[in-house]
């Protein structure tokens, strides 16, 4: 039998058994590496993960280690497993968008869209492809091909949310107010608190001089998260708009007390009342955000003239 399996390309015993060791060797360290992950060990669980791809490149325990590189903000080195994974897999969609989603966070918008446009190829019907296809095109400054992704994704998904929204913005973008006001509508109409949707209405609505709309958007969102930094800065720079310096600082000083360690916040309201006149309050604030954020000291100069230039959060 030896002699036979040796003309006949068969494995002998030890080579048989060196596989199925092997294949334990795998097993053990992927299902460790699965306990680890649930129990929040990541490090431990990289590198049981690690060692597993290194015995069997399986595309199910690739796909764990690249996630588990993701939450550990090893993103280079989950674009590394995931270009890989979609070399030995290339059929798989799910593969190419897991690739796009990394490519997005790398900023890299022309591989995203390569791997968005295999998905496409690979299932026509799959509106999450399209959508990520649009992010790659806004990214690329195209936003007419946003336009046309986007529009796909609805047709697929009539309820596709960020689908909508991201047509709002890209919309925006290029200042076509009456449409992206529609998408928005459209999302309001099936999610009514959506706060990124109502703070975009509000913004919209301040541009075209709405401001009693505008105003009533943001304290909508104010209304259902009153820890949303972003509708405090909106309100706040549209109150500066309007030279209402005391409301503004009224503002800024009301969501202050319920995010005190925010040094945006303390930035804004040192603007306004700098404007008011209140040079020695606006010390005590612009001294306050640099504390806070050490950063922020090279982008407010002794002049404070950073102060006097709204700076928009969205």
């Amino acid at each position: 039998m030896g002699l036979l399996s040796s003309l006949f390309g068969g494995k002998s015993s030890e080579e048989k058994q060196t596989a199925t060791q092997e294949d334990k060797n795998f097993d053990t360290l992927k299902y460790d590496g699965i306990r680890a992950r649930n129990i929040h060990q990541l490090p431990y669980a990289i590198k049981c993960f690690e060692n597993a791809i290194r015995l069997k490149e399986e595309p199910e325990t690739m796909m764990l280690l690249a996630n588990a590189y993701l939450q550990t903000d090893a993103t280079d080195n989950a674009r590394t497993i995931l270009d890989r994974l979609v070399e030995i897999q290339p059929e798989r969609s799910e593969n190419q968008l897991a690739l796009a989603r990394v490519c997005y966070l790398q900023a890299d918008y022309k591989s995203m869209d390569t791997a968005c446009q295999n998905a496409i190829k690979l299932d026509e019907n799959n509106a999450t492809a399209y959508y990520m296809a649009a992010q790659a095109f806004r990214g690329l400054q195209n936003p007419i091909q946003a336009i046309v992704m986007l529009t796909k994704a609805t047709v697929l998904n009539e309820n596709y949310l960020e689908a909508y929204l991201l047509r709002a913005e890209v919309l925006w973008d290029m200042r076509q107010a009456n449409d992206s006001l529609e998408d928005i509508e459209r999302v309001l109409s099936i999610h009514p608190e959506n706060e990124d949707a109502l703070l975009l209405k509000g913004k919209i609505q301040a541009a075209l001089g709405d401001k009693d709309a505008a105003f009533k958007a943001f304290d909508q969102v104010l209304e259902n998260n009153p820890f949303n930094e972003n509708a405090y800065l909106l309100k706040g720079e549209l109150d500066i708009e309007l030279k209402e310096l005391d409301a503004a600082i009224e503002n800024y000083t009301e969501a202050i007390e319920l995010m005190p360690e925010n040094a945006r916040l303390y930035q804004e309201r040192g603007r306004a009342r700098l404007l008011k006149g209140d040079k020695e309050g606006s010390i005590e604030d612009m001294k306050k955000a640099i504390s806070l954020d050490p950063e922020k000291e090279n982008l407010i100069n002794g002049n404070f003239q950073n102060f006097e230039a709204p700076a928009s959060p969205l």
